[in-house]
C-alpha cells in the first residue's frame, strides 16, 4: 500500500487533514458552482424494492429538480466492496452506494468516498449520535447517510419464562444465572446458543462492551480487538458454552430453527429485525415472544450494540457530488421514502423520526402481544455505542468464524481465539503495509 494512502486512512480515522483534503479535491461539481441542467445518477445498492422508493423521488422532487435516478442491483457485502474498488481504479464508480457501516472506512481509505458533509449538514439531527458517528468516522467529514440500523435487543418466550417461573435479565450476570437455572428446571432445554457463525453479533456484543477494535496512535493504528472489554465478552460466553449452560451450535440451521419452534430453545440475543427471522424459523411461537432491552455489564446502564446496517455514500468518481448528496439525504429522511423503504424493503430505519411512525406505528404480527414493539424499540436505538472500525473489517470477521467456530465446538478456550482473532488482523494489515502500534 503507497504511504501516502496508508496516511490518508489514519487522518480519516483521527482527523479531517489529509484525507479530508484529498477527499474535496476529488470528482463532483465545481466548488462554488451552481449546477445547470438534467442530472442522471447511478446508485447502487442490494436494497430488495429500493426501483420503487427511487421511483418516488423520480417522479417527485426528482423531476422538479431535473435529478433522475437508476437503481443497479448489487450483491452485498464484501462482494460489493471489491466491485466498488474495481470501478473506482477505472474512474467508473457509480454516483452512489449503499455501504454497511464497516466498509466505509475501507472505502475512505481507496478515495472510493466523498465528503458530502456541505450538503448533508441538516441531516445530522434526524440520527442517534452513535449512529451518525458511524459514518463521520470520529472526524468533522460525512462520508454516507445512515440508511438503516441493527440496535441489539433480547428476545425471549414469555410463556415459557413464566412457566420455567424465570425473570428476564436485567444484566449479563442475571443472564448467565437464568441459563443455569433454566438447565436445573429442563436439562435438555437451552436458554440460547453461542453461535460462532455470526461475527457481527459478536461484533455488537463486544460495541456494547466498550470495545474500540479500530483507533489510531499517532500516525499509526492500533487494534484492540483483544481488549479488555471484548475479552470479558468472550470469557463470559465461553464460560456459558463449557459448563453447558447453553447451546454451542450455529444459528439458521434446521436444527436452529427447529429449536426455536419447539420451545428447546426459549431466547435470542438479537436485533431489531429479529420478527422477520423469526416468522419464517418458528412460526408456530407467534405471539408467544416478547422483546426487551439487553442485558448490562453493569446494572442501571443503558446501551446497546449494532448487528448490521447499511448507509447511503456519495462516491468521488460521481460528476455531481451536490446532486447525489440531495438524493441521499432525501432517501434517508424523507417520510414518504421512509415508509416506502419500510414497506417495499423491510428495513428498520435510521432515522429516528419514522422509528415509531408510518410502517412502525404498530407492532409485527408476530409480536402483536406486544402492542409497545416499536416504539421499545427506538428507545434501545437511542442508546447505541459508538464503534470503532477498520481497513480490514473482513479478515477480523472471518478468522472469528474459523477460530470460534473451533472454540464453541470443542468448548475450548474463547480467549486464545480472540487472541487469534487479533494476531490475524495485525499481521493482515502489517502485510498491506499499514504500521501498526504494539
Amino acid at each position: 500500500m503507497p504511504h501516502t494512502k496508508h496516511r490518508r486512512l489514519v487522518a480519516v480515522a483521527v482527523a479531517v487533514t489529509l484525507g479530508g483534503t484529498a477527499l474535496a479535491a476529488c470528482g463532483s461539481d465545481d466548488d462554488g458552482e451552481a449546477r445547470s441542467g438534467p442530472v442522471s445518477l447511478t446508485y447502487w445498492t442490494w436494497t430488495p424494492g429500493m426501483d420503487k422508493v427511487v421511483d418516488l423521488w423520480n417522479k417527485g422532487p426528482g423531476k422538479e429538480k431535473q435529478i433522475t435516478v437508476t437503481v443497479k442491483k448489487q450483491a452485498s457485502g464484501d462482494t460489493l466492496v471489491t466491485k466498488i474498488l474495481t470501478a473506482h481504479k477505472a474512474g467508473k464508480a457509480p454516483d452512489l452506494v449503499q455501504a454497511e457501516y464497516q466498509a466505509l472506512p475501507t472505502l475512505v481509505s481507496n478515495d472510493a468516498l466523498a465528503d458530502i458533509s456541505g450538503e448533508v449538514d441538516g441531516a445530522k439531527d434526524k440520527f442517534a449520535e452513535g449512529v451518525w458517528q458511524q459514518t463521520t468516522l470520529g472526524t468533522d467529514a460525512v462520508y454516507a447517510v445512515p440508511q438503516d440500523i441493527g440496535p441489539m435487543m433480547f428476545y425471549y418466550r414469555a410463556d415459557l419464562f413464566e412457566k420455567y417461573g424465570l425473570d428476564v435479565p436485567a444484566t449479563w450476570e442475571e443472564f448467565a444465572e437464568t441459563a443455569r437455572a433454566l438447565k436445573k428446571k429442563s436439562p435438555q432445554t437451552d436458554l440460547t446458543t453461542f453461535s460462532a457463525n455470526d461475527s457481527g453479533l459478536f461484533a455488537g456484543l463486544a460495541q456494547q462492551a466498550g470495545a474500540e477494535w479500530w483507533t489510531t496512535e499517532g500516525e499509526k493504528w492500533k487494534v484492540g480487538i483483544d481488549d479488555a472489554a471484548t475479552r470479558k465478552v468472550a470469557e463470559f460466553w465461553g464460560g456459558l458454552v463449557k459448563e453447558g449452560a447453553v447451546d454451542n451450535q450455529p444459528m439458521y440451521t434446521p436444527a436452529w430453527n427447529k429449536a426455536l419452534n419447539t420451545g428447546k430453545q426459549i431466547a435470542w440475543v438479537s436485533a431489531v429485525w429479529a420478527p422477520g427471522t423469526l416468522t419464517t424459523a418458528a412460526p408456530d411461537t407467534a405471539g408467544k415472544w416478547a422483546m426487551a432491552p439487553l442485558p448490562q455489564w453493569s446494572e442501571g446502564e443503558n446501551v446497546t450494540g449494532s448487528w448490521g446496517g447499511s448507509s447511503t455514500g456519495v462516491t468521488t468518481d460521481s460528476g455531481n457530488k451536490d446532486a447525489a448528496a440531495e438524493f441521499a439525504a432525501w432517501l434517508n429522511t424523507d417520510g414518504e421514502a421512509l415508509n416506502a423503504l419500510a414497506k417495499e424493503s423491510g428495513i428498520y430505519p435510521a432515522s429516528t423520526s419514522a422509528q415509531t411512525s408510518g410502517a412502525f406505528a404498530e407492532a409485527p404480527e408476530y409480536f402483536s402481544n406486544q402492542k409497545d414493539f416499536w416504539s421499545k424499540a427506538a428507545e434501545i436505538a437511542g442508546t447505541t455505542a459508538p464503534s470503532a472500525w477498520g481497513p480490514n473489517v473482513n479478515v477480523a470477521y472471518t478468522t472469528f468464524k474459523d477460530a470460534f467456530g473451533a472454540a464453541a465446538k470443542n468448548k475450548s478456550d474463547f480467549t486464545a481465539a480472540l487472541r487469534t482473532m487479533q494476531d490475524d488482523t495485525v499481521a493482515d494489515m502489517e502485510k498491506q503495509g499499514f504500521e501498526v502500534a504494539e
